[in-house]
Formats: C-alpha cells, sequence, structure tokens
C-alpha cells in the first residue's frame, strides 16, 4: 500500500519539531477558550436553589453504576489514548508502521480503503497527527464532564462516531476479515468496545432503571465469548500447536514478537518467558483459553447472579492476564496508540454486570412549580425553538453547572481537532513540510541571476533574459538518469498544475546536465518518457558541453561520471528567480525516498515559491 508510505524516519527531527509545534500552539488555543467559558459562566452564573423555577425533574436519582463506570472508564481510555497520540513518532510513523501492517493481512478492498485514510495521514502528517489527539482528548474529557442529560448522550454518540472511525481505517475493521482471527489478539478490535460503551451511555436514563438493559449485555457478551472459543478451538488455525514445524506456533510466535517491542525489562522477560512457556505448553494454553472463554460465555448467557458474579471474576482476571502476557499492554513500542481491546472489553462486561444488580430506585417525581413567563421556554418539555429563545438562552447560562462549561470547552478540544481534519481531506497536495524534512527549509538568495543562451526541446534558441516578466522555476536534469531527475521533472510537472491560473506566468525550466547526451534527441527522449512534452511552459535546455560547463558553474552545479559511464552524478537543486531576473530561493531538491506524499510535497513547494513572488508583486 505504497499511498501510506512518507518515506520518513518516525523520528524525523523536522517533523517531530513540527507535530511538537503544532500541539504546544492548539493546546494554547484550547487554555484560552477555557479561559474565556470560565470567566463567562463565572460572570451569568446564578446558583439555582433546589425548588426553584427550571430545577431539573428527578435530580436527586444518582447516575446508574453501570453507566457510570461506562462513561467514567471510556472517559479515561479516551484520554489516555489521546495522550498515546502526542508520541513524537505518530506524525510520520502511524500509517506505515501501524495502520499498514494491520491491513497488511485483509482483503483486497479493505486495503484499498484502508491506503485511502493512511494516504491522507502520509500527505498531512502535521495535521491529521494533531487532530487525532485533540479529537480522542475532546471526547474523553466530554465523557468524564457530563454525567446526565442531553450533553452526557451527545458525548456517548461522538464516542461511536469517533470509535467507528478509528474501527475502520485504524484497526482494519479489527482485523475480522483477515485469517487468524482470535480473541487473544484482540477481536474484534478495541474501538469496536468504545463504540460500544458510547451507545449504552446514548441511551435514554430510563434505559438503565430495570435490570433488563444489563442482561441483554452481558448474554450478548457470552454469545460473543462463546464465539471466540469456538474460533480458538478450530483445528488447523494453529493455536493448539506450541512448536508447528520447529518453529513457533500461532499464539507463540505472536507471543515473541511483542516481547521485542520497546519496554520496561521486566515486562519484557515476563512477556517472553510467556512465549516460551506457550511454546512448549501450546495444547494446554489453548484448552485453558478456550475453556474460560466457553464457561464464561455460558455463564454470561444464562444471566444468573450465582454464576454470574464468579463469571465476571474469572473474566476480569482472564482479560488482566491476556492484556500483560500476550497484548504486552498496548502502549509500548514507541507507536503504541491504546491499551488495546482486554481494559474495554473488561469495563462493558463490568458495565454490564453493575446493569443488573445496582439498578438506581426511581425517585418520585416532584410536583413543578409555576414558572416566571421568561422561563417557561426552559422546561423539560420545550421545543428546540423555545430553548433558542433569549429568555432561554439566558436561564440556561445562568443555571449552567461547571459540568456543563467543561463539555463545553470540550466540545471546542473536538471541533478544535476535526476543523483542520476536514480541510486536508478536500486537499490532494502534501504538506510541504515533507519536503523540509527530507531536504530542510529553502536558502534565501538576492543577487542577479546568471544568463544563459541554450536550445530549448523544439530546437529554438531561449535566452534567460528572454523570460523576463515570468516566475522562473530552474532546474538541472541528466536525460539518460533513471533515479532522481525523473522524480524531480515529475515534480515539476505537479507544480506546473499546482499553480493552476498562475501557471501561464511561470517558466519551468530545466538544463541538460549530462554534456556527453546534449543532442536535442535525449532531450526530447526524456520529454516523452517523463509524460512532458504536452507540459505548458516547459523548457528542457541543452547545447554545446561549452556553454553547458558555463551555466553549470555559474550555479554552482557539480557533476561527475558515474561508474557505468552513462549518467552523471550531480547535486540536485533548484533556483526561484523572480520576474527582474533575481535569485530569490535555492532549493536542495533531492526527491529524497520518492514517495507519492514526497513528490507530492516537493511539488508544493515549488508551486508555493512561484506564488508566494507572484502575490509580492
Amino acid at each position: 500500500m505504497p499511498g501510506m508510505n512518507s518515506g520518513l524516519n518516525v523520528d524525523d527531527p523536522t517533523v517531530v519539531a513540527a507535530f511538537r509545534a503544532a500541539l504546544l500552539h492548539q493546546a494554547l488555543i484550547i487554555l484560552a477558550i477555557f479561559a474565556v467559558l470560565s470567566i463567562a459562566w463565572a460572570a451569568v452564573r446564578r446558583p439555582q436553589a433546589a425548588g426553584a423555577p427550571g430545577a431539573r425533574v428527578g435530580a436527586a436519582v444518582p447516575e446508574p453504576a453501570g453507566r457510570r463506570v461506562l462513561r467514567m472508564g471510556f472517559g479515561l481510555l479516551w484520554l489516555l489514548d489521546g495522550v498515546l497520540q502526542a508520541q513524537p513518532g505518530m506524525a510520520a510513523g502511524l500509517p506505515s508502521q501501524v495502520i499498514e501492517p494491520t491491513a497488511s493481512s485483509s482483503p483486497p478492498w479493505v486495503q484499498h480503503l484502508v491506503n485511502w485514510a493512511g494516504t491522507t495521514w502520509s500527505y498531512h502528517p502535521i495535521q491529521a497527527g494533531a487532530a487525532t489527539v485533540w479529537i480522542q482528548a475532546g471526547i474523553g474529557l466530554w465523557l468524564l464532564a457530563a454525567p446526565r442529560g442531553a450533553a452526557s448522550r451527545l458525548a456517548g454518540l461522538a464516542s461511536v462516531g469517533w470509535g467507528l472511525v478509528v474501527w475502520v481505517f485504524g484497526e482494519s475493521f479489527g482485523g475480522i476479515f483477515a485469517p487468524g482471527l482470535t480473541w487473544l489478539f484482540g477481536a474484534p478490535g478495541a474501538a469496536l468496545a468504545y463504540c460500544a460503551a458510547g451507545a449504552l451511555v446514548a441511551l435514554p436514563e430510563r434505559s438503565w432503571q430495570s435490570p433488563r438493559l444489563g442482561r441483554v449485555v452481558l448474554a450478548a457478551f457470552g454469545v460473543f465469548l462463546a464465539g471466540m472459543a469456538v474460533l480458538q478451538a478450530w483445528p488447523g488455525r494453529g493455536f493448539w500447536q506450541g512448536i508447528s514445524g520447529g518453529r513457533p506456533g500461532t499464539l507463540a510466535g505472536m507471543v515473541q514478537t511483542m516481547a521485542q517491542a520497546s519496554q520496561p525489562r521486566f515486562i519484557s522477560q515476563l512477556v517472553s518467558g510467556f512465549g516460551g512457556f506457550t511454546a512448549w505448553h501450546g495444547f494446554a494454553v489453548n484448552l485453558f483459553v478456550v475453556a474460560g472463554l466457553g464457561i464464561i460465555g455460558v455463564a454470561f448467557i444464562l444471566g444468573r447472579r450465582a454464576v454470574t458474579r464468579p463469571a465476571l471474576a474469572a473474566f476480569i482476571a482472564l482479560c488482566l492476564a491476556d492484556w500483560v502476557l500476550v497484548e504486552d499492554m498496548g502502549i509500548f513500542g514507541g507507536l503504541g496508540t491504546d491499551p488495546n481491546s482486554m481494559i474495554p472489553m473488561a469495563l462493558l462486561a463490568v458495565g454490564g454486570y453493575l446493569a443488573v444488580t445496582r439498578v438506581p430506585a426511581a425517585a418520585p417525581a416532584p410536583a413543578e412549580p409555576a414558572a416566571a413567563p421568561d422561563t417557561i421556554a426552559a422546561g423539560p418539555g420545550a421545543s428546540w425553538r423555545d430553548r433558542l429563545r433569549p429568555a432561554a438562552v439566558r436561564q440556561s447560562a445562568a443555571t449552567a453547572s461547571l459540568g456543563t462549561m467543561v463539555s463545553a470547552g470540550a466540545v471546542a478540544v473536538i471541533a478544535l481537532g476535526a476543523a483542520p481534519m476536514a480541510a486536508v481531506q478536500a486537499s490532494p497536495v502534501a504538506s510541504t513540510i515533507l519536503a523540509q524534512a527530507v531536504d530542510g527549509s529553502a536558502s534565501p538568495v538576492d543577487a542577479p541571476a546568471p544568463g544563459f543562451t541554450l536550445t530549448d526541446q523544439h530546437g529554438r534558441q531561449v535566452r534567460l533574459s528572454g523570460m523576463r516578466g515570468k516566475v522562473v522555476l530552474l532546474t538541472f536534469l541528466d536525460p539518460v538518469c533513471v533515479t532522481d531527475c525523473p522524480l524531480i521533472a515529475q515534480e515539476f510537472r505537479q507544480a506546473g498544475q499546482l499553480l493552476g491560473g498562475d501557471a501561464g506566468r511561470v517558466e519551468l525550466v530545466a538544463v541538460d546536465v549530462n554534456p556527453l547526451y546534449s543532442e536535442l534527441a535525449y532531450t526530447q527522449a526524456f520529454d516523452r518518457q517523463e509524460g512532458l512534452a504536452g507540459v505548458p511552459d516547459w523548457l528542457y535546455l541543452t547545447g554545446s558541453p561549452g556553454p553547458l560547463r558555463q551555466v553549470y558553474r555559474a550555479y554552482g552545479v557539480v557533476s561527475e561520471t558515474s561508474p557505468g559511464g552513462a549518467m552523471l552524478a550531480h547535486n540536485d537543486v533548484a533556483f526561484v528567480i523572480d520576474q527582474a531576473g533575481h535569485l530569490r530561493e535555492e532549493l536542495n531538491f533531492d526527491p529524497g525516498p520518492g514517495t507519492a506524499a514526497t513528490k507530492s510535497s516537493f511539488a508544493a513547494e515549488l508551486a508555493d515559491a512561484a506564488t508566494q513572488i507572484l502575490r509580492a508583486s
């Protein structure tokens, strides 16, 4: 899936610095948002006395215990996920080292779908990385701050929505379409548990007023676990063999791979030891897992309190053991995006159990006092139109709680992350940060551009002075090169496309850098090969060896004959010349890895340089 690869090292200092700067700037904006909200809340807040007009009916009823566990547990998990997404290597490394390996064993249609999201990330790593941090942190904060009412249910829906995005594009549908599906490795995906918890939080609170919801949750969970037990026991899937063909079996191999991740030594030793134990006792380990999942699943399906409670304790213990010994806690190695699936699944099971055993007692609804005319609009049965009336808005603001204020801030945090991500989705052009990471920033220059007179690919004589009035983007290409020069040519071609309506005010110029192959036939063949023959305002200039070498010296281009004797090794460079014939910028133009993302980034860097000069004139 080449679209996912930006070609950069995950710890590239330029990308890491830009990522940290983006997070810092956005964090300052978030602090400012909360400061403004806090000041406004303190200024308009009016404590509401018990029994006052507009007091919430039934507010004395506590939040159901099961719902509270899910809301707060997954709120904390979302916050942790946001912190993990802020790791320095995430911006450049997530598509190629997390998303792509996850999708690699899925069917082609899944890979194509996931590749679309990975390509967007690799084209805009800073915006995508920062957006993910704030969206997840915002959802977590919102869940923690909003215990009741519409705001709380909306927070649950936000968890469902973003959880589905992560499940589809980040986890490749949790691997459910890939071979070797197993609960031990996190199937059907941690993000799906976030979705399930969010959906439960989003339910009307009356759904939690009877044990029926808890029974449904536990029964559904039991069916799932029983199904996972069947898959785990299915012959031929490699889980019964600790060693197969002299090599570690499926489970042992996975555990031993996890032990190699960068992590504290004692954890690595613990995981490695379990991998060795599994290699020698694979049948016994798998039998234990199959029996455990099956028995716990049946107990949850039966729903009897006498068996459900010990089954829940056993399930939590099994989850913790798997989380440490198989999933390796999911957070080490520098690119862990979440604590994996076991903690979310344990929270779901606890929430379902509490929904059965801790049903809140219904409190009698107090008689509603007569409301003043300007507060009726804010009553529980009011329409949205009534709630938006000035009197209702003033009343809501005056009686807003601290949780409401924090929830509003959390929504702003989510918007701060989502807006840039939505904006870059509409742009097929990669961020110039990739080009800067490969070659550094452009060097400013202010000197007359050395003149020359050469011949273009059509046999016409061309002078640099004859291009006055246009911005010139100048580079040097070897017509028989098969490495960097074709990449640079494509970057110039894309730059012309990106200029759009300004393309007619810009000349794209290359000079033949190989005096051994300076005949027109070579430049014309290169143009045909790279699809440049029909590009407007494209000139590929050549001449006799003497004048060419004078141009090389004037622009500091150094070349030497390659061992094969054909193409030349030379420095890759591009120059930006303004309409008056002055050099304005010199760009190191080594195309680096030559991925789709970096080619687009270099093209954008060229187009931006030309556009800035055009706008300044």
